[in-house]
């Protein structure tokens, strides 16, 4: 990994899950994988304090094990999965559109835990829900269940691979490291669970005090007795389902804003038919004939044979390629040309970074480099209408930013500059990766300056939490609005202008994050189209 991948994990984890865990995984990026031993030396921490550390990393997918042949186990970090944690606000909202707050919730929960029992998520999600009910009214675990099942048969989440049963017989020797399996066709199987019962509501805390030690005792006793039916059966969020589910939406989208928005009904329509037979990493969807897009056609939406075959026409005609032609039966056999798409996705993001730095110009040169492939210096000038001095400038500036290529073509093999040519061209796969560095970069300064915002104004946030605590819990007690008033009069003016300047500001990096994540997806995405291509 680049420095600035590696910093950013080390952000992300300290923001997460504190000094030690972030010591222990930034340690693993950098020098790879390491037994115990090793990582207790090199961290100077306690063995108790590394232990834990991975049983942190291991119980959220951010690092793996490994037994070696001398018998030694080795720690691996998965950086890649680490830096998947900036995309948790995304994934979280794509449930909430999907899935409503209960898919939300069950995907926060998921996530806020690594690894969860389907029981265990569905009974913290109905008291969650059930809180923010009016009272007198209450979730049931049933409809929670309902709507994990759905998230399973989606594929959005899936079951973590689990211990093999033990062979029966004289007890072996436990092996250093167990070994994890999963069978392929339990990936996404729901255990038949009979959750009966609602969510239920905190108590208040002179309860709590009062039979706080019975219920858990009680609690202890239930579990000891009688597991849960699915104990041992763990889920995760399946984010490649999800990553799916984004570069879907960023297909209709593109194709929405070039053409209409019945030519992005249509291709989402084609997207959905083959959301789960299709893997993330193929080039196209399965093919799918005219006739069978026309009956998945949503309901409501108007659009007869003879219109939809236009439509299917146009769009395998469109010089972007996003849908293909692959056979004539049954009305025309078509496919979504993933990588295409993603490529054509990530050209357009490079246009606009390099519009936006260098000028409309810039652009128009950089779009005829696309265009043309090769092109020399004097035919820039010529195609793109530009003086000579001015085009040399420009393509010298995306020449240093490394946006564009220089290509030497020697006509003999002394290579004399009298005698050689010198092309301009664009490596998209190269710009894309030199900018997701740059995204990488841009990600960890939004972290850092929205902490040092955090930290300068860390005692008036202490103070204001301090204030609304005491508000509520008078508030609660029935007191008067003149003592109320008088409470919220400790914080000042000044400073009630000072937390809202900081809200902004925080709001602002915030939304910063997400949206240079967003142009983090589409170019990872492209560069795992052209890796994958075979």
């Amino acid at each position: 990994m680049t420095q600035a991948e590696i910093k950013l994990c080390s952000l992300l984890l300290r923001e997460h899950f504190g000094e030690i865990v972030e010591r222990v995984g930034t340690l693993l990026v950098r020098a790879g994988a390491q037994p115990l031993r090793m990582l207790v030396g090199d961290t100077g921490l306690s063995l108790e304090q590394v232990k834990k550390a991975l049983c942190v990393l291991l119980q959220h997918n951010l690092a793996t094990f490994q037994l070696q042949k001398r018998g030694a186990v080795e720690y691996e970090a998965r950086g890649e999965r680490v830096l998947r944690i900036l995309r948790y606000p995304r994934y979280i909202y794509a449930a909430k559109t999907l899935y409503g707050d209960t898919g939300e919730l069950l995907v926060e929960e998921l996530l806020l835990n690594g690894k969860m029992t389907m029981s265990a998520a569905v009974r913290k999600v109905a008291d969650r829900l059930t809180e923010t009910m009016e009272d007198g009214r209450t979730m049931e675990y049933a409809d929670v269940s309902s709507t994990f099942v759905r998230l399973a048969d989606t594929h959005l989440v899936r079951r973590c691979p689990l211990l093999p049963e033990a062979p029966q017989g004289p007890a072996a020797p436990p092996a250093p490291a167990p070994t994890l399996v999963l069978n392929e066709k339990d990936t996404y199987a729901v255990p038949r669970l009979n959750l009966t019962g609602r969510g239920k509501r905190r108590r208040s805390c002179d309860e709590e005090e009062d039979g706080g030690r019975r219920a858990k005792k009680q609690k202890q006793d239930a579990e000891g007795t009688e597991p849960p039916p699915d104990d041992g059966i763990y889920w995760q969020v399946n984010l490649e389902r999800f990553h799916q589910h984004f570069r879907d939406q960023a297909i209709v989208s593109a194709v929405a804003n070039r053409m209409d928005q019945t030519s992005s009904e249509i291709v989402r329509t084609m997207l959905r038919m083959s959301e789960v037979t299709t893997s993330s990493g193929a080039p196209y969807t399965q093919p799918l004939s005219s006739n069978e897009i026309f009956r998945s056609l949503p309901a409501g939406y108007n659009v007869t044979k003879q219109v939809l075959d236009q439509y299917l026409t146009l769009l395998a005609d469109d010089p972007l390629e996003f849908v293909g032609k692959s056979g004539d039966s049954g009305g025309g056999m078509y496919t979504v040309n993933l990588h295409k798409a993603l490529a054509s996705l990530a050209t357009a993001t490079l246009e606009s970074i390099v519009e936006e730095r260098f000028g409309s110009r810039c652009a128009r040169i950089f779009r005829l480099l696309l265009r043309k492939k090769h092109l020399e210096q004097k035919q820039v000038e010529d195609f793109a209408m530009i003086p000579a001095k001015e085009a040399k400038e420009m393509l010298y500036k995306m020449l240093s930013e490394n946006f564009v290529a220089l290509q030497e073509i020697p006509k003999t093999p002394d290579h004399a500059p009298s005698r050689t040519f010198y092309l301009y061209t664009v490596n998209v796969p190269s710009a894309a990766r030199m900018l997701l560095h740059r995204c990488y970069k841009s990600v960890a300064n939004l972290m850092e300056r929205r902490q040092f915002e955090t930290k300068e104004n860390k005692r008036l946030l202490e103070k204001s939490q301090r204030v609304e605590a005491i508000l509520a819990s008078m508030q609660a007690t029935g007191a008067e609005a003149a003592q109320l008033q008088e409470i919220e009069e400790m914080i000042t003016a000044p400073e009630r202008q000072q937390l809202e300047n900081l809200k902004r500001n925080v709001n602002k990096l915030d939304a910063s994050e997400n949206q240079v994540d967003e142009t983090i997806f589409v170019l990872e995405s492209f560069i795992d189209s052209t890796v994958k291509k075979p």
